[in-house]
């Protein structure tokens, strides 16, 4: 029974992966994310929280906690895999600009395929996979949905706008079942991590995250931050899933990246959501056309209402 619930794992993995980044791609403005990208200050702030200080982060935590060293290696290589590909309902909750959101999925998603092949074994000792090996499964389940979706926007944006409901659906039910086989298959292992680092490291990991590019994003407005601070916090455990299935990890490697699927891809995104909207969010602002937000609270359009919001 075990090893047919393993062979479905493996599908509602890549469905998992490829669903959400197609759904973004259909959603996806790509106008307006360019338009962002004038802005050297946020994009290079954003690609340093992802893959400079978000790996440096997470070794340095693993050198100061007394880690298993397999949860380590877990840690090391969600360290690499920034923003969940939930951030747009996130953004719903805090406020932030829609450009902004865009420009830094583009960076991080794309920062993840070109460079992840080559970080992982620089940083993840005995790491036995090469480049190449790494960069398959991001460039299949990442890339190239992710391009599908945003050439079919840019075709038709009508059909565009009927897809990504359905992939929306489709991949929600895909990820209730994903996540009852995760529970059912790695209960064992799920529970071993309760009492030990592995929880409390993931979550300070994700809270000094936000909190430091919340901080560092001086000079930038709230609505370029939100976005920074929640995919900075948050990560997308499809690549990290995709980088210990071409390799020999240990079980603690691929624990951690299962608890980051409830803790880094979900609830660090939610809580963080929460606490700008109540502590940092501007209440007298309004949206500008150069300035396109979503007000949290009156918002309470779906996933599609809110990407393809257009500016007052």
């Amino acid at each position: 029974m075990e090893a047919i619930l393993q062979k479905i794992m493996g599908v509602a993995i890549i469905i998992f992966m490829v669903g959400n980044l197609l759904e973004i791609g259909l959603r996806l403005k790509v106008s307006e994310a360019l338009a962002a990208f004038r802005n050297l200050r946020f994009v290079i702030l954003s690609f340093l929280w992802c893959f400079v200080s978000g790996p440096a982060l997470a070794i340095l935590l693993t050198k100061i906690i007394p880690l298993n060293e397999a949860y380590a290696l877990g840690l090391v290589i969600l360290g690499m895999s920034p923003c969940s590909p939930a951030i747009p309902v996130m953004m719903k909750k805090s406020g932030g600009s829609l450009s902004y959101m865009s420009a830094f999925m583009l960076i991080a998603y794309a920062g993840t395929v070109v460079l992840m092949p080559f970080m992982v074994p620089w940083l993840v000792k005995g790491f036995s996979a090469d480049p190449w090996n790494i960069a398959k499964p991001l460039l299949f389940f990442i890339t190239i949905p992710l391009i599908v979706g945003a050439v079919i926007r840019g075709v038709t944006a009508s059909i565009a706008d009927k897809s990504a409901p359905v992939v929306n659906k489709i991949t929600g039910l895909n990820t209730i079942l994903l996540v009852a086989i995760l529970l059912c298959v790695y209960r064992a292992d799920i529970f071993s991590a309760i009492g030990t680092y592995a929880i409390g490291t993931q979550l300070l990991f994700y809270a000094l995250m936000g909190v430091g590019a919340y901080l560092s994003g001086f000079g930038l407005s709230y609505d370029q931050k939100a976005p920074m601070t929640l995919g900075t916090c948050t990560r997308n455990v499809g690549p990290a899933f995709a980088i210990v299935s071409v390799a020999g990890v240990p079980q603690g490697a691929i624990t951690m990246c299962i608890l980051a699927a409830f803790l880094g891809a979900i609830l660090s995104g939610f809580a963080a959501a929460a606490i700008l909207k109540r502590y940092c969010a501007h209440t007298t602002s309004a949206a500008t056309p150069d300035k396109m937000t979503i007000d949290g609270p009156k918002n309470t359009s779906s996933i599609s209402g809110a990407v393809n919001t257009n500016p007052q």
